[in-house]
Formats: structure tokens, sequence, C-alpha cells
């Protein structure tokens, strides 16, 4: 039987956790990269007779992450899997206000988080896989947000816009490769999760969009975390991935 290999950050909780379980029952290797670690990961990985490596790591320090990265792929280059995929899950969310209302340190551990930590992964990803045969991939998890403008909503807009293009410039680079890597910034959704909540929870001085969160949850649209992530591997798994490098599950 053919080995997948999918390297996903923020798998702890969410919608990541819900991509990881659903990864590991399809057979592939994970490895995580979450703040906490997850047992319920382990045991099911177990439960498959699968391999599931968590490692508990901050990615508003990602270079520590990305090195470590670097190294464990190289390890694993004779190892002859059919595809090799790197999902950039993990997201912080400051508190919704506008940006002179955030502290200098919650505006720079989300920037970090939400875009340094996606390019560093991706850099050394591609880097470590690139002599190997199977099909490569990235797939950043993006937000509508990313292409639409919100007040108080800044860091996280500018965040994703900026994964969006920098994902466009690396799949023309990629384009140029033996067995590049495909890769597409896909919006998954509106999601039930802790950041829906902790939009709904914002002031509402600090945040003219507040009515537009409470609403979606009021008239029953948000997708659970489970719903998203079948969406977001059936995406990965589309005979065209990566012919878009900027994409939307509801497309």
């Amino acid at each position: 039987m053919a080995r997948h290999l999918t390297v996903i950050t923020g798998a702890s909780r969410g919608m990541g956790f819900a991509i990881a379980h659903q990864l590991i029952d399809a057979g592939h290797d994970l490895l995580c990269i979450s703040r906490k670690t997850n047992e319920a990961l382990d045991r099911r990985a177990r439960e498959r007779g699968g391999l599931c490596e968590q490692w508990p790591q901050d990615l508003a320090r990602a270079s520590v992450a990305a090195a470590r990265l670097e190294t464990w792929l190289q390890e694993r280059s004779s190892q002859p899997y059919a595809s090799a995929t790197l999902i950039n899950n993990a997201g912080l969310v400051p508190k919704a206000a506008p940006l002179s209302a955030i502290a200098v340190d919650d505006l720079a551990d989300a920037i970090r988080v939400d875009l340094e930590a996606p390019l560093l992964l991706t850099s050394v990803f591609l880097r470590a896989t690139q002599s190997w045969k199977g099909e490569r991939k990235v797939l950043n998890i993006s937000s509508g947000l990313g292409r639409r403008p919100m007040a108080s909503q800044a860091l996280y807009c500018a965040a994703k816009a900026g994964m969006d293009h920098f994902t466009r410039c690396v799949a023309l680079e990629e384009a140029r490769q033996p067995n590049g890597a495909k890769l597409c910034s896909l919006a998954p959704g509106v999601i039930d999760t802790d950041m829906q909540v902790q939009l709904r929870s914002s002031d509402p001085s600090q945040f003219p969009d507040l009515d537009y969160f409470t609403g979606i949850e009021e008239q029953g649209v948000l997708a659970s975390p489970e719903e998203a992530a079948r969406r977001v591997v059936a995406y990965l798994a589309r005979p065209d991935y990566g012919s878009k490098p900027t994409g939307d599950v509801r497309d």
C-alpha cells in the first residue's frame, strides 16, 4: 500500500484536529506541530497502525520548528512516500479592535504565527523534499478575510492576504522545477471554532462587524470542524489541485 506523509500545524483542536483525524483514517503518516499535543490523535494512530508524531511548539517562534522540520524531513528522504504534504493550518487572532488599540507584542505574535510560520515552514519543506520522487503539495489555510477588508481585523486580513500572495509567487517558482510542488491557499468557509466564539464576544464599540458574526451563528450557517475538514481534505485530493494558487471550498 502506498504511504503518504502529511505535516500539519495547529492540529490539537478545531478544524486542524479534524483534518489530522481524517488523514490518520485515510492511512497518512502524520507530523503535527501545535502549541499542545492531543492524546486522541495518538490513540487513533495506534488503532489504525499508523504514525502520528506530535511536537509541542509555539509557532510565534517558528524558526525553531522550521529548523527541526528540515532535519526531520531530510532523515526520511530515503523512505518511499507516494506523496508529502504540508498543511499550514495554525492561526492566531488578536482581539477585534482597531490596530492602534492592540498591544505591539500581541500583534507581533499573531503575524509570526499567521504569516511568518507558514513562510518558514514552506521554505524548509520544499527544500528538504526537493529530490523526493512522490507528489508534493502545500496547502495554506487562508480565509475570506484575506480577500475582503474588515475594520478591527487589520492584522488577520493582512496576514491572510500575504499568505494568498506568497502562495501565488511560490507556485510560479515550483512550476519551473522538475516535480515541482503544487500549492494552494484555500479559504475553508465559515466554521464553528474558538475564533468565532472570540469574535462574537468582542466589544461592539471596537468591532463594527460584530452583528455579522452573531448573525451567521444565529442563522445556523457555520460548518462544524468535522464537515469543514472533510471539504478541505476532499479539495486536497482533487486531481486539479494546485491548478489555481488560491481557492475556496465553496467554489
